[in-house]
């Protein structure tokens, strides 16, 4: 097995010469290290059945099941699927996914530690993914800005991105909003957490899905002090040539892990989409968030 940094990237390593299925402990350990300390690793020439791609997804952690089973692949619901590709006539997941800066699962008391794509179909154009490391962004923040989140929790929820079931037609959409209210009431993260196995301070905010930030006696601060961390990270760029941004571009064969903690993203699409096929599965390590 070969670890090499990504050329010319601002982040992340590849790795060749990984069979998920039989390589030894040591080896997966190695690349869960390389994960929590370069944030992306990129497998090589992957081949590996759904099932089989879970069965991997349990060497690094404990696989999760999504909360909403309109995304669930159909034989497999451990794998979370983004396509724009019907099957015999069917939708099969959900398109257009991650159309924005998020952490997986953030919205939830516990999210995801680390997440793996394996992508199926890949488009000849446009494809890949941003992500912006919050760990370095955090240390980049003016002292002025670290100051005024020092001991606040954000509010975190899915309300502002969530997408509308085939359900949800015709239905009042106060309905729909109680429902999601009762699925996924807001949950409270520090603005600043660390992560368990670097040390590394990580600011835990994305446009997506955090919405207001609280002092240490529960109290909203001022709105603008979480605009201003969205602007100073580059989440506010949507020229995406912010020195933050990095674009993590695939190809056939490769499957990317990520660090959920350290890492928000947003997926790259256009308003006319290629065919694009994404299997997802997300873990849980054995560290505490």
């Amino acid at each position: 097995m070969e670890i090499t940094p990504q050329a010319d990237a601002k982040l992340g390593v590849t790795v060749k010469g990984f069979d998920a299925l039989t390589a030894p402990d040591e080896h997966v350990e190695a690349i869960k290290q390389a994960v929590y300390t370069h944030k992306i690793v990129v497998l090589k020439n992957q081949k590996l059945a759904p099932e089989d791609f879970v069965t991997m997804g349990r060497r690094f952690g404990e696989p999760e099941v999504y909360y909403q089973p309109m995304y669930h692949h159909p034989e497999v619901k451990e794998i979370f699927v983004s396509s724009n590709v019907p099957q015999d006539g069917e939708r099969v997941g959900v398109p257009q996914t991650g159309k924005f800066w998020h952490s997986d699962y953030s919205f939830m008391p516990r999210p995801f530690s680390l997440t793996f794509i394996y992508p199926q179909m890949v488009p000849k154009k446009n494809r890949g993914t941003y992500f912006i490391d919050m760990g370095r962004a955090y240390a980049d923040l003016p002292e002025r800005l670290k100051e005024a989140v020092a001991g606040t929790k954000a509010r975190h929820s899915a309300r502002r991105y969530f997408k509308i079931r085939p359900t949800d037609v015709f239905r009042p959409i106060s309905e729909v909003l109680a429902e999601i209210e009762a699925e996924s009431p807001d949950v409270f993260h520090p603005t600043v957490v660390t992560h368990p196995v670097t040390g590394e301070e990580i600011l835990y905010v994305s446009e997506a899905l955090a919405h207001e930030l609280l002092d240490e006696d529960g109290t909203p601060l001022d709105t603008g002090v979480l605009q201003e961390l969205f602007e100073a990270t580059g989440q506010r760029d949507m020229t995406f040539t912010h020195e933050n941004i990095h674009l993590q571009t695939f190809e056939e064969g490769d499957l990317l892990i990520w660090d959920n903690r350290s890492l928000i993203h947003r997926a790259l699409h256009t308003s006319t989409p290629e065919p694009a096929v994404s299997f997802r599965v997300t873990v849980m390590d054995t560290y505490s968030w």
